[in-house]
């Protein structure tokens, strides 16, 4: 009787279990779902008005491909804003992230081969500070250090990427230090005995190993440029009309409002992302499945 009982009581123990379980996968699905509606329903939102010319977005006045017109129209003088805030914004966020990325894998590499370790714990340490530090802050304090410097380096072109540098090295190291952890220290020690010099170890040996590093701290300083606001907006040059994207939404909607071509910009703008998205997904299964595949033959 007694053996019965327990095996019962085990049973229910084992259903609850997986009632718990069940529960918490559906209460996951439900959380990470509402978490896409947020991020992705405006978004899509905005890329179905595009297809409208009322200049409310919200408001329907029939399908239409005039703003997409009106976008790429000549002469246009509210298109032409959107474009050159396009063009400051690519050509601000490819500046910055050579730059960022030339600096941070050295720094990665110098802190890496430090070899005291109180040294290389403060240099963490500094790196890290710029990732956890307000961003309003970091601006602020720029923008302090250009209207001090005003007079042999007044804010332009060149203070605006020191501004996107400065956000972006921290990452880039931290992109390229986990790589250099990864890697076989022996290997540069061996070209070294072989009579490679330190700088054709480095680019023979060391570099080609933390590519990837180097690639996706790259990246991620493209993204940070792209999407960055607060130290653009302190940052940018004061004389001109010099606007990147996010500066160039926001003079708009003090002004007059955001006109009904940007709405195709983004739309535009999205499916350009996406694409590059599907692409490097296609192309990293294409690579999974060829080294699958030469695995399989070198077992056979």
């Amino acid at each position: 009787m007694a053996n019965k009982v327990t095996v019962l009581d085990t049973n229910r123990a084992l259903k609850n279990k997986r009632i718990k379980s069940q529960v918490g996968k559906i209460l996951a699905k439900v959380f990470i779902y509402i978490i896409l509606i947020l991020m992705y329903a405006p978004i899509v939102y905005i890329a179905v008005f595009s297809f409208t010319k009322h200049p409310t977005t919200g408001m329907w006045n029939g399908f239409s491909f005039g703003n997409y017109i009106n976008l790429f129209k000549p002469g246009n003088v509210e298109s032409a804003k959107i474009w050159d805030a396009a063009k400051n914004t690519a050509l601000v966020a490819l500046t910055a992230a050579s730059i960022s990325t030339i600096l941070g894998t050295l720094g990665a590499i110098g802190i890496y081969y430090t070899r005291k370790k109180w040294i290389r714990n403060a240099m963490d340490f500094v790196t890290q500070i710029p990732v956890v530090n307000a961003e309003i802050v970091t601006a602020v304090s720029l923008c302090v250090l250009f209207v001090i410097c005003s007079k042999f380096m007044p804010r332009s072109f060149f203070t605006l990427v020191i501004g996107h540098v400065v956000l972006s090295i921290p990452y880039v190291v931290m992109s390229v230090e986990p790589k250099l952890e990864q890697m076989d220290p022996s290997l540069y020690e061996a070209a070294m005995d072989l009579g490679a010099t330190q700088t054709k170890a480095l680019w023979k040996v060391v570099i080609p190993d933390i590519v990837p590093g180097i690639l996706s701290g790259f990246l991620l300083s493209i993204t940070l440029s792209l999407d960055d606001y607060v130290i653009t907006a302190f940052t940018k040059p004061t004389s001109g009309n010099f606007n990147t994207i996010s500066t160039y939404v926001d003079s708009a909607m003090k002004k007059s409002g955001v006109p009904t071509q940007f709405r195709a910009f983004t739309a535009i703008l999205l499916a350009v992302v996406l694409l590059v998205v599907v692409l490097m997904n296609v192309m990293s299964s294409r690579k999974q499945k060829i080294t699958l595949k030469k695995e399989k033959n070198k077992n056979d």
